[in-house]
């Protein structure tokens, strides 16, 4: 089982469609604190954490707040030009997911 996080409830549903394996997704609502991040993550510490935020100023930021935070985690990046997770093709999320040995649908 892992841990994904990302920003908002649309980035979680279109993750669901792509994830095969057992997966816990959290989303963080945008911009939190440190102190909020820590207490998300807290009860889930004993996973392979992931990361998968939009390509914007507010991905970027929670980038630089979780490798801070929790800098074991594997950050996944989309490509810039589909902005956010939600509007990225499944293919292409599968594809990323893939190639960090997560498995997909």
């Amino acid at each position: 089982m892992i841990c994904m996080v990302v920003e908002g409830r649309s980035d979680k549903l279109k993750l669901e469609q792509v994830i095969a394996e057992d997966a816990i997704i959290l989303c963080t609502n945008g911009t939190m604190s440190e102190d909020n991040l820590l207490e998300l993550l807290a009860p889930y510490e004993y996973l392979k954490f992931y990361t998968l935020f939009d390509a914007d100023v507010s991905g970027q930021k929670m980038r630089k707040l979780m490798k801070r935070v929790y800098s074991e985690a594997i950050q996944l990046e989309i490509p810039a030009q589909y902005k956010e997770v939600a509007t990225t093709p499944t293919t292409v999320l599968a594809t990323l997911l893939k190639k960090a040995n997560i498995r997909t649908k």
